[in-house]
């Protein structure tokens, strides 16, 4: 069987096969699934690959809700203002 470059070590799809599994066991496997993910695989993407696999036959599974909280928590970052980092004065006089 081939390895799945989005889910390498297959806990995505172990999770779904694991009768009565918890969301906080979910939230494990989730953390251990994205820390093992190949170097420059962009994890809200495979989240999303994850939820298009999933998601749909099982929505009302944990991981399904986990993979979900995971791609509102993904969202790339935006600037609200405020505050700028500026060149910091080293107090050299000279």
């Amino acid at each position: 069987m081939a390895r799945d470059p989005m889910d390498p070590k297959g806990l995505i799809t172990e999770s779904y096969r694991i009768e009565g599994i918890t969301e906080p066991e979910c939230r494990s496997v989730f953390l251990d699934w994205a820390l093992s993910l190949p170097v420059g695989q962009e994890v809200p993407g495979a989240i999303t690959e994850m939820v298009a696999r999933y998601g749909g036959d099982n929505p009302d599974h944990p991981m399904t809700r986990v993979l979900r909280e995971g791609m509102v928590s993904a969202a790339p970052a935006r600037r609200r203002g405020g505050w700028r980092s500026r060149p910091r004065d080293t107090g050299d006089q000279s």
